[in-house]
């Protein structure tokens, strides 16, 4: 098993947003975790990320109150749970934030290359820059452009770029499709899934889930911070409540 989420727990404060959450993927899955808004998806991509641990660091002690964590987390092996989050990436973890949130100051090659700058030489870097571009040509085309006068579609595509720029073992994107049209949705939906043909294991928070479930080899369910129904794909579409009252289908 690549990654092995056992009963997380997380509480900002007196708000319990994570409450016994347990989830898996084995390599080279692609795994979606769908829900409403507001069901908590982001948080358990932030907790595995480390991200979560991040903020219990930085609010400790002001006025913002306490955040706790519980629950054992392991990736590829390791228990990983109390992992500062720089670690985690070296080992092959990787987060693709939602809402793209590029440096936007910054040209889209500053940016990728900010991306591998925690175990790349300047040799390895070209290596990946030639894949990302590959597998995006548009951000070749605009590797001399300032981040934030890019399109939302490219704004995306640099932040996947980004991610891979890390080497992943596993990537966890946070909703890709977030403010994109149809079209743009549906291309970033495509380079996704040359993603996991590349040998890429893919962790995936998305509300557009009759596009996931074609994806996707198995789905997690999550609803009010607690997993309702995990399975296949086709399995759970089969159920009338989950599809209508969760999945909105």
């Amino acid at each position: 098993m690549l990654l092995d989420v056992s009963n997380l727990k997380v509480r900002y404060d007196k708000a319990v947003l994570i409450n016994d959450v347990s989830l898996s993927v084995e390599a080279g899955e692609m795994v979606a975790l769908v829900g409403p808004n507001g069901a908590g998806k982001t948080t358990v991509l932030r907790a595995i990320t480390g991200l979560v641990a991040w903020d219990k660091m930085i609010h400790r002690g002001t006025a913002g109150g306490d955040v706790v964590m519980e629950g054992t987390i392991r990736f590829d092996g390791r228990d990983i749970g109390k992992m500062p989050a720089h670690e985690i990436v070296r080992m092959g973890l990787v987060h693709c934030p939602e809402r793209r949130r590029p440096f936007r100051e910054m040209s889209v090659l500053e940016n990728l290359t900010a991306g591998g700058f925690l175990h790349l030489g300047k040799k390895d870097t070209q290596e990946e820059l030639d894949k990302v571009y590959q597998l995006f040509p548009v951000l070749a085309q605009r590797k001399n452009q300032v981040s934030g006068t890019l399109s939302g579609g490219e704004q995306q595509m640099l932040a996947v770029g980004r991610a891979l720029m890390s080497r992943p073992k596993l990537l966890c994107i946070d909703e890709p499709s977030t403010g994109l049209a149809p079209l743009l949705r549906q291309e970033v939906f495509n380079k996704i899934r040359e993603i996991l043909d590349l040998g890429i294991t893919i962790l995936l928070v998305e509300q557009e889930v009759a596009t996931v479930f074609s994806m996707a080899t198995r789905s997690y369910v999550l609803s009010s911070g607690k997993i309702i129904a995990q399975g296949k794909c086709a399995d759970l579409l089969e159920d009338e409540v989950i599809r209508k009252t969760y999945l909105g289908l």
